[in-house]
């Protein structure tokens, strides 16, 4: 477990032993064991946490959504995630670390929209980024070309607290609860909630987008 560990923090750095009992309690991990008990790791195993904990983090979607995906993959069949809107990445792949010259390079930006965009705090200053700092910084490039700056979206991260606030609330009664498992299902149905949410926030943004058409 400690190897998996290693291998995976550096992408995932909220992966924590708990997490990795709590998904094989869950089914979403299968690894063998040895003859004295200890969990056997296959390369496919570790394609498939790093498949599930990216679905998790980049999607919010719920473990049971997860594993029945997976378990249509495992049965030979070729299904299709809720709302066809998610593209589930390869089992095979690994997320990128761009330096920030590369980053640059690649969203097609420049040196101070990347640094308005930490200015605003959209993008998490790093020595390394991933995918989603490149996602985000290729949009700002869009949005200014539209005259949208990453002074305009500062709003944005206040939101996301006060969205953060609302999770941590609904948390209480299982923070309370310090064993591990407990942990992990916070974990997990902060993520639910957060998909909750960005189901309600979009489902506002297509009506306002509705009235302008009008």
């Amino acid at each position: 477990m400690g190897q998996v560990l290693a291998r995976l923090n550096p992408e995932f750095p909220d992966l924590t032993p708990s997490k990795l009992r709590f998904l094989e309690e869950r089914q979403l991990i299968s690894p063998a064991r040895t003859e004295s008990g200890y969990r056997k790791f296959s390369p496919g195993d570790l394609d498939r946490l790093r498949f599930v904990l990216a679905m998790q983090r980049d999607h919010y979607l719920p473990l049971k959504v997860i594993r029945g995906y997976l378990d249509e993959l495992d049965a030979g069949r070729q299904p299709i995630l809720p709302g066809g809107a998610v593209q589930a990445p390869s089992m095979l792949s690994t997320e990128r670390r761009l330096g920030r010259e590369e980053l640059i390079r690649e969203a097609g930006a420049t040196g101070m929209l990347l640094n308005d965009a930490v200015s605003a705090s959209l993008i998490v200053p790093a020595d390394l980024f991933g995918e989603d700092a490149l996602s985000v910084l290729r949009s700002l490039v869009e949005l200014q070309r539209s005259g949208i700056e990453p002074r305009h979206l500062r709003g944005f991260r206040a939101a996301a607290e006060r969205e953060l606030g609302l999770i941590e609330s609904a948390l209480i009664p299982v923070a309370r609860r310090k064993d591990a498992s407990s942990r992990a299902k916070a974990a997990e149905l902060a993520r639910e909630i957060a998909g909750q949410l960005e189901i309600v926030r979009s489902s506002l943004i297509r009506s306002a987008l509705s009235r302008l058409q009008q």
